[in-house]
């Protein structure tokens, strides 16, 4: 994508200046504001094409404008990565829970921060310019009462659809792709985020929670290996 907009939400100026500036060196076009409400205020006028959202922010704060995102239809499907503190592990697990894409921990390389943004958006686009299918010619998983369906990011249980978030599904999909074999918390965190990922191994622990939560009666189909991981039912 040519020139994306980024809409910086970040109440330290000089960390908000420092990140635009790089940005726009990158070609991208930019939007910052200080206070979570001026951020969702910025979305519903111009939705940009990536969010980097700082967690501690004054008045709402960035968990709960990612929560507001990513329950509506009209902007869940933008980006979002998180600007982090290096005590907000549990903020990190919540937001990811919500669906942010990626966080960033502070201090950050400007770097890697832009590499992070530039994998992000790369993603992003691919998912929205490919074809409904393209590059999953697998059929449907179906196991029992759970379908599966990675082409048309669709999860269906009894024929009900159930609204994952985009790293629960990632997550259930790595797994199902591989029925009866066992995974270890951080094959799991390579398989879905990569592995330069930093969290520890209990953001599995908290996705799988959500996940088996929401499958509802086929939430069994994902199997607790003790002392090792986790697998889907063969």
């Amino acid at each position: 994508m040519k020139n994306p907009l980024v809409l910086v939400v970040e109440d330290e100026d000089d960390i908000r200046e420092l990140v635009g500036y790089n940005l726009f060196k990158e070609g991208m076009r930019v939007t910052g504001v200080r206070t979570g409400e001026e951020g969702l205020k910025a979305v519903a006028d111009d939705p940009p094409e990536l969010i980097l959202l700082d967690l501690m922010l004054p008045g709402l704060d960035g968990l709960s404008v990612c929560k507001r995102l990513k329950e509506s239809v009209k902007t869940r499907h933008i980006p979002i990565i998180m600007l982090t503190a290096k005590g907000e592990e549990a903020d990190i697990v919540k937001g990811l829970d919500m669906g942010a894409d990626d966080y960033v921990t502070k201090p950050f390389s400007p770097k890697v921060l832009m590499a992070r943004i530039a994998a992000v958006l790369r993603r992003a686009a691919e998912e929205r310019e490919r074809p409904e299918g393209e590059g999953f010619e697998e059929e449907p998983l179906t196991f029992g009462k759970l379908s599966i369906h990675a082409g048309r990011h669709e999860v269906l249980v009894d024929g009900e659809r159930v609204d994952l978030t985009s790293t629960e599904f990632r997550v259930l999909m790595y797994l199902a792709r591989k029925p009866g074999w066992v995974f270890t918390r951080h094959q799991i965190l390579d398989g879905v985020h990569g592995d330069k990922y930093a969290i520890t191994d209990r953001a599995v622990d908290v996705q799988i929670v959500g996940l088996r939560k929401k499958l509802g009666s086929a939430g069994d189909t994902i199997e607790t290996v003790r002392g090792v991981g986790y697998r889907f039912k063969e």
